[in-house]
């Protein structure tokens, strides 16, 4: 009968609420509570009566900068706080409330209605109880109001308050102001708070904000920031289950499955001697353990609300596909391969595109006119009613860019969604053997494959790497104008297999723009064949192009930067440097003295 209670007492208190700000006096709210709020109470006047005075003494007023104006509690034999005119002990005294009134629920309320300055001042005045602050904090966002839910969050976790009054709960809400700041695009606020809480912050909110952290960093591919966060983690929260999760998803980015899976193990073992851990939680860490990929993938599947049942079927979809069509390919002049979608392909594509809600930026190598993704359940439902659709290379470059905007950061999503896909897409490539020499961007539908391949080997990158680096070079081969810029990323990979002479054949190409990766690729893998002096030219070679680059790698400690989303650092700035550093300092750390050296480089 609780829920009974706490519906009720909601519906009171917020007519309470309206009555209050008619006039802001407790003969007002009295008035309204004999008549509409017993009346909300199925009647029982008494009930009503009883708690207009306990709302009244919590309830911020505007005229008293959002002060409460308390009135002094009776004693039983005093007359009744309520005005009736008699003694407290037979009026409100012998009225058994039948559930608990929270001493914050009028402010929580008030945050709710104030609008504008109104709510900026009562949010100012810093008299707002913490478990207010919460509750309407995350009410609004629940309601879609996220603006709303920042102002008001904010204020909870306001950098020169006093954190130590934060209530128990305070941890979702901390998580949400995070993706609300993601979200909205608030990424220097999303930074300050994150370095306010690991400097001063609770315990326990400074193990969830290095838990953030972390995972911000693998968004950015930043491994080595990655580990250095889930290290402090650690230490500030040894035995946070969250904690296994984000170590399975660490390794799993660094390309380490197996011992995803023994530290899986170990963390079982640890957190089930405990004997508190939920059993859910223990059943997630057992699946974990057995296979790290493959439950990280159903969990982001399942977490996707709308899409699990859709994705579920594409995923069965994507694993029975037959095998693919034969192209229509010509040969050009001087050894070019053409392809041109068919009749058919036009018509599965155009059926498709009935569906489907945006076009392909022509502009761009990798994007569309418009995100996709929020009419997805609608397009996948009709995609795996119409397998055939994936005979069209168009209807499988979009689906290859969708899936790639969306999971390609995921290495787990690589098995069930890229690489059925990239099996369809090397059978098409193979059909080009024999056919020329060169597939050229603006020859006929060529750009279309190219497209495609170049989003399967990004989606592939993390979680597939030696496939997506057999996909890249063989692009590369047919295209040596290299117009989906592979170069860079197949230079990467090499020297990440330790494959150093190729490495080195790669990077060794005159480049119309020269491109920093590739130029640092080439010193990189100079210094590891101990070719030391060419290795100091190339290095010259790609000061040239970026000054910055020397002392990003060198440094131990560097403020991260936010980079574009959408376009490419501009060359030559800080903000290229740091995307080098982000995504290949861990290979120079991990080259014995290649730190080193580019020191005593930078000095000379």
């Amino acid at each position: 009968m609780l829920s009974v209670w706490v519906e009720q007492l909601l519906g009171y208190a917020s007519g309470a609420l309206v009555a209050i700000r008619d006039d802001e006096h407790y003969p007002s709210l009295v008035g309204w509570a004999r008549t509409e709020g017993a009346d909300r109470l199925g009647g029982n006047l008494a009930l009503a009566q009883a708690l207009a005075p306990e709302l009244w003494s919590q309830t911020p007023l505007e005229r008293l900068d959002f002060e409460c104006e308390r009135l002094a509690r009776p004693g039983r034999n005093e007359p009744c706080w309520c005005d009736s005119g008699r003694k407290t002990k037979h009026c409100c005294g012998a009225v058994q409330v039948p559930g608990p009134v929270p001493s914050h629920l009028m402010w929580m309320l008030s945050l709710r209605e104030w609008k504008g300055d109104a709510l900026k001042a009562a949010l100012a005045s810093g008299k707002a109880p913490a478990q207010a602050l919460l509750e309407a904090g995350l009410i609004a966002a629940e309601s879609g109001q996220r603006g709303r839910a920042q102002q008001i969050l904010e204020s909870l976790f306001d950098e020169q308050g006093d954190w130590s009054r934060l209530p128990d709960q305070a941890e979702p809400a901390f998580e949400l102001l995070i993706d609300l700041y993601q979200e909205r695009g608030f990424l220097r606020k999303r930074e300050a708070l994150l370095d306010a809480v690991l400097d001063r912050g609770p315990l326990f909110l400074r193990g969830v904000a290095l838990e953030r952290l972390c995972l911000l960093h693998l968004d950015n591919d930043d491994l080595a920031s990655a580990r250095e966060a889930f290290v402090r983690a650690q230490q500030a929260l040894p035995d946070s289950p969250t904690l296994a999760y984000i170590e399975a998803m660490l390794l799993l980015h660094e390309g380490q499955e197996e011992e995803a899976a023994q530290r899986a193990r170990f963390w079982l073992r640890r957190l089930a001697r405990q004997g508190d851990m939920d059993p859910e939680q223990l059943e997630f860490l057992g699946e974990l353990a057995e296979n790290p990929g493959a439950t990280l993938a159903e969990q982001m599947v399942n977490s996707e609300e709308n899409l699990a049942g859709p994705l579920v079927a594409l995923q069965s979809l994507l694993a029975e596909l037959p095998t693919a069509p034969v192209l229509g390919v010509t040969q050009g002049e001087a050894g070019a391969i053409v392809y041109a979608s068919s009749a058919r392909e036009d018509t599965l594509y155009a059926a498709w595109r009935a569906h489907f809600p945006t076009r392909v930026d022509e502009e761009t190598v990798l994007g569309f006119e418009a995100d996709p993704w929020g009419e997805a359940e609608a397009w996948l439902s009709e995609l795996c009613a119409n397998p055939e659709w994936l005979d069209s290379p168009r209807v499988h470059q979009d689906l290859a860019l969708a899936l790639t905007s969306r999971f390609g950061s995921l290495p787990w999503m690589a098995p069930s969604l890229f690489e059925p896909l990239a099996e369809r897409l090397e059978r098409w490539l193979t059909q080009l053997d024999g056919q020329g020499e060169r597939l050229a961007w603006d020859d006929g539908d060529n750009a279309v494959l190219l497209r495609s391949g170049l989003a399967l080997v990004v989606g592939m990158e993390r979680g597939a790497r030696e496939r997506s680096r057999r996909l890249a070079e063989r692009l590369l081969a047919l295209d040596p104008e290299d117009s989906l810029g592979l170069r860079e990323l197949v230079l990467d990979q090499l020297l990440r297999e330790g494959r150093n002479a190729q490495a080195l054949e790669v990077s060794d190409v005159a480049l119309e723009t020269p491109l920093l990766g590739v130029l640092m690729g080439r010193v990189l893998a100079l210094l590891r064949l101990e070719r030391f002096d060419e290795a100091a030219e190339a290095l010259q070679a790609a000061v040239a192009v970026n000054g910055h680059v020397v002392a990003m790698l060198c440094d131990e400690k560097v403020r991260p930067m936010a980079l574009p989303s959408d376009q490419a650092p501009p060359a030559g700035s800080r903000a290229e440097a740091w995307q080098y550093r982000t995504l290949m300092r861990d290979q120079w750390t991990a080259t014995r003295g290649a730190l080193a050296w580019l020191l005593e480089q930078r000095k000379g």
